[in-house]
């Protein structure tokens, strides 16, 4: 179960480059989008967003959210800080993988290279992704773009990809960069990410990238 999660955070790294607003001009096709989407991506080399994600419970009716900040830094450093609910924290860097799971008291550490098993995560992970390499691209729906002007388009891994059906970005239809994204898993669960208040290239101290059990947590290694 905690490898699953863990798997779902590294799609995200394709999917956190945001911010803009809506565009009246003619719509791009498919290809020059992935050509902006791409070229956006090369560009950051940091980056830090608050998230929303949101889970619909088929079985309650009811969804479940959670939010916090992400941050990202090239090559191969994330940190996903849960602000509510519960509190948790994922921090990764090229060495190690922390996942601290306050409510349970307990640390989860691994190596970073035995859990991205994903050979779409490691392209993007470390920076030197292609979108096109990876995914069969096209455009969610005959309009191209929503009300609000940004494009919807839908990824399918070319290749069996574990933990991945189908993921669908958000384009903002003025800068091109991705504003939320929507997981499918092998299951057909939904993830639905949204992202506000992004600030880009700000050179993040590495200690975001590290992190130190509090006293008195279990700490379960997997090395």
């Amino acid at each position: 179960m905690i490898r699953n999660r863990k798997r779902l955070f590294f799609t995200v790294i394709i999917a956190m480059l945001l911010t803009g607003t809506p565009s009246l001009s003619e719509p791009l096709d498919i290809d020059a989008l992935v050509v902006k989407i791409q070229g956006i991506y090369e560009q950051t080399g940091d980056l830090q967003a608050e998230f929303n994600h949101q889970v619909p419970l088929q079985l309650t009716g009811k969804t479940f959210t959670e939010e916090g900040t992400f941050y990202f830094k090239k090559p191969g450093r994330m940190c996903w800080d849960y602000e509510k609910p519960p509190l948790k924290k994922l921090v990764i860097n090229p060495e190690k993988t922390w996942f601290y799971i306050p409510e349970d008291n307990r640390v989860y550490v691994q190596k970073t290279a035995d859990i991205l098993t994903s050979q779409i995560a490691i392209r993007f992970f470390t920076g030197i992704g292609n979108l096109s390499d990876n995914f069969t691209i096209a455009y969610s729906s005959p309009q191209c773009r929503d009300e609000e002007g940004n494009y919807l388009i839908t990824l399918k891994p070319k290749k069996y990809e574990e933990g991945i059906q189908t993921l669908e970005l958000l384009i903002s239809g003025e800068s091109f960069y991705v504003i939320g994204y929507n997981l499918t898993d092998m299951y057909g669960n939904l993830n639905r990410y949204t992202f506000k208040n992004i600030t880009v290239n700000n050179d993040l101290p590495e200690s975001l990238f590290r992190f130190t059990p509090p006293p008195g947590a279990e700490v379960q290694e997997t090395f």
